[in-house]
């Protein structure tokens, strides 16, 4: 029987271990949910269920250290980090308790013909499968869990085998927050489990956050049983530098997006792409900078991928990159790193880097810049860094991704939607899209019943 383990990345000393549910306790908790999503979900309102996750926040607040002690052992995420990921959580949690009645609200249909009425009332589908990586333990389980427990569903959350103490923590923040028995369940499984979990019947939909690899296995076993899927997945997003009347300030900006995290974030940008007068200084002042960041640099989350960032980098210099670095892989720690001369030919090109290593190209034109950035299989988040306003809007009209950012980094927000395209995933978490995936938008369509007064339990909006 496998196990889910806390390793320390810095030290590689396991911690604690966990067991590996047994096939009958899966089955026991997919009972849990289901009856949960039949009873509770359908039939306590959407204001008793703000209710509880505003006390989701508030316990995510009130066991702000400990929470963050806790990924501070499980991945190597610096204390402030860790600290500010559990307080964008609350923020997270607050935007739904606030806004949810008006988000599920009923929606009037504007009839083109006849009597009576239309609208389109949102309910829950059921039971919900999530499936969350390591690299930012509570807040990626606060994008799918916050909205959806609003909606009604019911969670199944199968975290990452290294961390089963945080996913332990979160179960028992809802237990306390009072939500029902089966509203929320921690499920530790493993890959087959996790299939058998897709096919059952009762299962209505997953979301997955991680790895290409896994978004496709995931994909088929839904597909195969006419599941929907939210996947959210890798990306390699570009930073585009145009113009700038502040290069020091442009720099600082792109280290910081790079090392966030220790660089392992799907939407950092990856790739920065800077026009010929601005180059030679760029990459001068940012690989001071980033390079700098070696003392204090924490671990990536496991040696695994310390090895695989290793191995990326090696093969992009026997490939014909120039490398600029300090020191040399030990353990789980990787030192920052800059990629220059990097061609169409190196295989890491088109690859995701998920860790403290930064590629920087040259370009000389706009159009450049647009085809550089665009020359990837990723399609998640970009950031475009320029001083004309029309440059800026006719730039992020035509880079291929699912959010774009101008002239700034670290803005996002739980009002605004989350998701890319291509290999990226699709679906949206956060903002009024976040809330709208997992949800059954059924049509009400009435003759002879002039109003639609007081069937909803929120008042109706158009949103």
């Amino acid at each position: 029987m496998t196990e889910y383990a806390v390793t320390d990345p810095a030290t590689g000393e396991i911690v604690s271990t966990y067991p590996t549910a047994t096939d009958d306790q899966i089955l026991d908790m997919i009972n849990r949910a289901a009856r949960a999503a039949s009873g509770w979900g359908r039939e306590s309102s959407v204001t008793e269920r703000a209710a509880g996750i505003r006390r989701v926040a508030e316990l995510h607040t009130e066991r702000r250290d400990e929470l963050a002690d806790i990924i501070v052992r499980e991945m190597g995420k610096p204390k402030e980090e860790a600290l500010a990921e559990v307080d964008i959580c609350v923020s997270i949690y607050e935007y739904y308790a606030t806004n949810a009645e008006k988000f599920l609200a009923d929606e009037p249909v504007e009839l083109l013909s006849g009597e009576g009425y239309a609208l389109v009332r949102r309910g829950p589908l059921g039971v919900l499968l999530g499936i969350m990586p390591w690299n930012f333990p509570y807040y990626q389980v606060a994008r799918f869990a916050g909205p959806n427990l609003l909606v009604g569903n019911t969670i199944l959350l199968k975290h990452a085998p290294q961390c089963p103490e945080s996913a332990t923590a979160l179960e028992r923040i809802f237990r306390d927050a009072g939500f029902l028995d089966g509203a929320y369940i921690d499920v530790r499984a493993t890959n087959e489990q996790v299939k058998d979990i897709i096919a059952d019947y009762r299962v209505a939909a997953i979301s997955l956050t991680g790895s290409e690899r896994a978004g496709s296995a995931v994909a088929e076993t839904a597909g195969r049983y006419l599941k929907k899927v939210v996947l959210e997945l890798g990306g390699s997003d570009p930073f585009i530098v145009l113009s700038t009347d502040d290069l020091d300030a442009t720099v600082e900006a792109a280290a910081a997006v790079r090392l966030y995290n220790a660089g392992q974030a799907c939407n950092a940008a990856k790739r920065f792409i800077v026009v010929g007068d601005l180059y030679d200084e760029f990459v001068t002042k940012f690989t001071e900078k980033v390079l700098a960041a070696a003392d204090g640099m924490a671990p990536l989350a496991s040696v695994h991928a310390a090895e695989n960032l290793e191995n990326q980098v090696s093969r992009a210099v026997q490939q014909g990159a120039t490398l600029t670095s300090v020191g040399e892989r030990r353990g789980a720690f990787h030192p920052p790193a800059v990629l220059t001369g990097v061609t169409h030919d190196n295989d890491i090109y088109r690859e995701e880097l998920f860790g403290p290593v930064a590629i920087v190209f040259r370009v000389e034109t706009e159009d450049e810049a647009i085809a550089v950035a665009n020359d990837t299989p990723f399609g998640l988040g970009s950031y475009v860094f320029t001083t004309d306003t029309k440059q800026a809007e006719r730039v992020a009209d035509r880079i291929e991704a699912g959010m774009v950012f101008v002239n700034s980094v670290g803005t996002d927000s739980a009002e605004l939607p989350f998701g890319g395209i291509k290999r990226s995933g699709f679906g949206r978490e956060l903002g009024r899209f976040g809330i709208d995936e997992f949800v059954n938008k059924k049509l009400i369509r009435s003759v002879g019943v002039t109003s639609y007064s007081g069937l909803g339990e929120g008042q109706c909006a158009v949103l």
